[in-house]
């Protein structure tokens, strides 16, 4: 790959608008020579966790979740696959143990290089709602919907902020709803840029 086409996937303004990566998540993949499809992954599902976060913000002035660390989570997600590039093709799970410890290596402090190994583990015990937003970003970013993800961020919701779980989920229900129409654009974003 070129660094020119890594630049492209990392500044391109789209369409679909997606914001740049946060800086040090966007170092660490031009200094990996990071495929240029999985930089603009990781910007698809970087702009879906910030429009996410941003609306349940909105909704819960209350809610206590870490806005930054899901940020970076959805930024740094899939970077295990600088590692494990078949993955950017097809399915696998290697990347996420080899992400974790190549953000470890690089610096990433522990709590937010968890996210490239708990992203698609959210049916584990030990998951926060900060983990779970990740987990749903990366599924809502192409139009997936899971409803047994759903359910468990509406559970943290209701739980947290006291509101009847029917109310969360309708209103979960709402702000997913808004991003998974744009998921085509994104997934064309993401399958303009090489593997």
């Amino acid at each position: 790959m070129t660094a020119a086409a890594l630049h492209r996937a990392l500044t391109d303004p789209g369409p679909p608008p997606l914001r740049a990566l946060p800086a040090p998540a966007a170092e660490l993949l031009s200094t990996l020579d990071a495929p240029p499809r999985l930089a603009a992954h990781l910007r698809a599902v970087h702009d879906v966790a910030w429009h996410l976060t941003a609306a349940l913000a909105d909704w819960s002035p209350l809610l206590e979740f870490d806005r930054a660390a899901v940020l970076f989570g959805a930024a740094t997600h899939d970077i295990g696959k600088v590692v494990h590039p078949e993955e950017l093709r097809g399915p696998g799970s290697a990347h996420e143990p080899a992400g974790r410890e190549l953000l470890l290596r690089h610096g990433v402090d522990a709590a937010l290089a968890r996210f490239a190994a708990t992203h698609a583990g959210w049916r584990g015990g030990e998951v926060d709602l900060d983990d779970l937003l990740v987990s749903l970003a990366d599924k809502v970013w192409k139009g997936k919907r899971v409803a047994e993800l759903e359910q468990l961020v509406v559970n943290r919701l209701a739980r947290a902020t006291g509101t009847e779980a029917w109310q969360a989920f309708m209103d979960l229900d709402d702000i997913l709803t808004r991003l998974a129409a744009d998921a085509d654009r994104r997934l064309a974003f993401q399958a303009d840029h090489p593997v």
